[in-house]
């Protein structure tokens, strides 16, 4: 974790480590390929999001997103999402 600011980020969040594949739910997005980069916290105002990196195919845009817009990878089916956002259910590991 680092702090640059009023920034606090993290390359670990909700049981995702930098890389690892997301889905974005959000209709433009979700024909997109997206891996986790970092959580971001404002520390001032409690704000926080979602770092991503990819879109289409050959792509590496960064963007930044709502926490309760991303999923794990496995939510995906065909064109809609399922389940709950990491946010809600996060992936937590056990031990």
């Amino acid at each position: 974790m680092t702090t640059q600011g009023n920034l606090k980020r993290s390359t670990q969040w909700a049981g995702l480590r930098t890389g690892d594949s997301v889905v974005v739910n959000s209709e433009k997005e979700l024909r997109m390929t997206w891996v986790f980069v970092a959580h971001v916290t404002n520390i001032v105002s409690n704000e926080e999001w979602v770092e991503v990196r990819g879109g289409r195919s050959g792509e590496m845009k960064s963007r930044s997103f709502r926490c309760d817009l991303i999923y794990p990878a496995s939510a995906k089916r065909g064109p809609r999402v399922v389940g709950l956002s990491l946010a809600a259910a996060p992936q937590l590991g056990l031990g």
